[in-house]
């Protein structure tokens, strides 16, 4: 597997020579150095490698999170996100971009349903509008029946699950997943990865998930690998 689409796949999310430093002097670190991706839409990509390899801030990188040092992120073919204003940033974030956390990220006092729903009230979705767009996603998560629990009233894999549904509840263009299945048991970690590439292929969503699990990287699409910081020279990536 190499790190570039198919020959005339249109990207829906591009890293273009993508430096972050921290620090400065003797204390300066360079946690990515000159990475180059792309993801098209309905396309699973994943990025693997040890901790402190870069992965987090990668995404944080992509997901407008964090700016580059220098490099460029761009959506689409025509839109570059490292060149927005803060508020535009924020605006693509909230409307184009789901994020699946390892640490589940659910709000204690809210049951899955009120979880689920945060992002269409951000986005002040109409009452009966939110409502449908909740059920729907928990079905296609698995969790029609759950709707009124607590995160303590479920599972890790559960929990994760309705990670999943409130990130793409909103019908994001872009997924992006850090150690989505870090928590988690091997075959829990299983059926969610299982979940999270059927619903990437189905719902056309271009996805970036981070990951050190072998098991995992199997059910990519497409795989980059990162070292230091450093795509690895035997990935092919960047342009077509």
């Amino acid at each position: 597997m190499t790190a570039t689409p198919a020959t005339g796949a249109r990207y829906a999310l591009r890293a273009e020579a993508v430096s972050r430093t921290f620090g400065s002097g003797a204390a300066e670190v360079h946690a990515l150095v000159d990475v180059s991706l792309e993801v098209a839409p309905g396309e699973l990509l994943v990025v693997r490698g040890p901790s402190g390899s870069g992965k987090t801030t990668l995404l944080n990188v992509l997901g407008g999170l964090d700016r580059p040092t220098s490099g460029r992120v761009r959506l689409d073919q025509d839109r570059e996100l490292t060149a927005m204003s803060p508020g535009d940033v924020l605006a693509v974030r909230r409307d184009e971009i789901g994020y699946v956390f390892q640490s589940f990220g659910l709000v204690p006092v809210l049951s899955a349903a009120e979880n689920v729903e945060v992002p269409l009230r951000l986005r002040r979705t109409p009452p009966a509008e939110r409502a449908e767009r909740v059920a729907r996603a928990l079905e296609l998560v698995g969790l029609a029946g759950h709707a009124d629990q607590r995160p303590y009233e479920l599972s890790g894999g559960q929990q994760q699950r309705v990670g999943i549904a409130r990130a793409l509840v909103a019908s994001p263009r872009v997924l992006l997943a850090d150690e989505p299945t870090g928590q988690l048991d091997s075959g829990t970690a299983a059926v969610v990865m299982d979940l999270v590439r059927d619903l990437v292929h189905t719902q056309r969503v271009a996805a970036v998930v981070t990951t050190h699990d072998p098991d995992l990287i199997a059910r990519a699409d497409r795989v980059v690998t990162l070292r230091d910081g450093r795509t690895d020279s035997s990935d092919m990536h960047g342009s077509r």
